[in-house]
């Protein structure tokens, strides 16, 4: 995974009020930590930042002015609610040749057979790996699956360098049969009477 390198400025000034005008100046106020280091709170260009956190588990690289260099990871991205925006960043230091362990997204590849409901019961793995080389997914082969199939986490291939850091037996994909036409209307109408038969009693709670 390439490096991406952002910027930063030191922070100085704290609180809800400090936050919103780093915001309106579209900047990101971020705290890297590690390694047991003290804090270090800074300000990331809002843009490049946003940018550079599309990618999942994405490796920084933070100057920060003066000449300061640190090697980090996201850890944890405060976003608004409706707009979206980057609201704050947790950084968390990390030396090269250092293993992490970092959720990986599962992407499946191929088709199973035909009249086959595929259910993906782990959309991501955790996974330990070099912080410098971790993986940006791993892909997991259905072609051809038949209904009753399992896929669980010692199936899986993973890249080089990075190993399982869940249970083996850990079910990651299930494939079952395709509900029938019969079994969803019944299912609907037996949720339609549940709906009936509760009515009374929330009118006798009132």
């Amino acid at each position: 995974m390439a490096e991406v390198k952002i910027q930063a400025e030191s922070r100085t000034e704290f609180g809800k009020g400090a936050a919103r005008r780093i915001r309106r100046d579209n900047k990101v106020p971020a705290v890297l930590y590690g390694h047991g280091s003290d804090p270090v709170h800074i300000t990331l260009p809002g843009h490049d930042t946003m940018l550079a956190l599309k990618t999942a588990n994405a490796l920084l690289l933070i100057e920060v002015e003066g000449g300061e260099s640190h090697l980090a990871l996201p850890k944890q991205v405060q976003r608004d609610p409706i707009k979206g925006f980057i609201e704050h960043v947790d950084l968390v230091i990390v030396r090269r040749g250092e293993k992490v362990q970092v959720e990986v997204a599962v992407h499946l590849e191929g088709e199973a057979v035909s009249d086959a409901l595929v259910v993906t019961e782990h959309a991501s793995i955790l996974v330990e790996a070099e912080a410098t080389d971790i993986p940006t997914h791993i892909v997991v082969s259905i072609e051809g699956l038949e209904i009753g199939a399992q896929l669980h986490a010692s199936d899986l291939t993973l890249p080089a360098g990075s190993t399982l850091a869940i249970e083996p037996d850990t079910l990651i994909v299930n494939v079952t049969a395709q509900p029938t036409a019969e079994q969803l209307e019944a299912d609907t109408e037996g949720g339609e009477s549940a709906d009936a038969a509760a009515e009374p009693v929330a009118a006798a709670a009132e």
